[in-house]
């Protein structure tokens, strides 16, 4: 452990890029420290060096749950995971990248007019990012918990015959291929997130960033395409045969009722 607190800030971001947001989510900006050594910053934020060590040591570059855990949940408690995959990206990751973003200053002069746009372009992009989950969690989210209400008893007749001549899962999956890699642009923006060796030190940490939530979106719509549809269309059927049911003996009902009036 003395070791690693005797390594500059610097090193330890350059070994590991990932180490930056460590430091980040804790309230330390790396590249404000870059001859300091891990014990002096720790020191100088009030940080137990401890738990800073530990945190650094648990990086596995956020591997997702597997599939075949997911596979095993209902559609509503997928539903409850995905939100809160949706509550990361706009709390955490992508105000930790439009900080990085936001303050590189003199860099590497094949990286100026790079960095000049990024600080353009990724405020948009944050914005219609944000704009399009929570659209989704308002539409498609939101239409899966009514089905998986309506087949548990909790949800009227008519509200669901509402909402299902409204809304449909296979739209909602063929509007998701449209939308399936926003990140796309900054791929091909960075020369899929290759830099030269002479690249700062905050550029190639900003690339590594972008570089995992692309995987980490692709990964959250394999989720979705591979486990959610099948079951919001599973939920959907379900409720639609539940719904000619009661439409059929309501219909009894009414003819019984009648006969019985003559």
């Amino acid at each position: 452990m003395s070791q690693i607190l005797q390594q500059s800030i610097n090193d330890l971001v350059s070994e590991n890029f990932i180490r930056a947001s460590v430091l980040y989510y804790m309230g330390v900006k790396f590249y404000d420290y870059k001859t300091e050594t891990l014990k002096e910053v720790c020191l100088a934020n009030g940080l137990n060096a401890e738990s800073v060590i530990k945190s650094m040591e648990l990086i596995v570059d956020e591997k997702p749950s597997t599939q075949a855990q997911l596979k095993a949940y209902p559609a509503e408690l997928l539903v409850e995971y995905l939100k809160h995959s949706h509550y990361l990206f706009v709390k955490k990751r992508l105000p930790y990248m439009g900080q990085l973003i936001d303050s590189i200053g003199e860099v590497n002069f094949r990286y100026k007019s790079l960095s000049e746009d990024l600080k353009s372009i990724f405020p948009l992009f944050v914005e219609d990012f944000i704009h399009h989950i929570y659209e989704e969690e308002d539409t498609l989210f939101s239409y899966i918990n009514n089905l998986s209400a309506f087949l548990n008893n909790s949800y009227s007749v008519s509200k669901i015959y509402q909402i299902m001549e409204k809304f449909s899962v296979k739209d909602f999956a063929l509007d998701h291929e449209v939308h399936e890699n926003e990140m796309d642009g900054f791929r091909k923006f960075t020369n899929n997130y290759q830099y030269c060796d002479e690249a700062d030190l905050q550029i190639k940490v900003l690339y590594k960033e972008l570089e995992r939530f692309e995987r980490d979106l692709l990964l959250h719509a394999k989720v979705e395409n591979e486990i959610l549809f099948p079951k919001a269309m599973h939920l959907e059927r379900l409720a639609k045969l539940k719904f000619y049911e009661n439409s059929k003996n309501i219909l009894k009902l009414q003819i019984f009722m009648g006969r019985k009036i003559m």
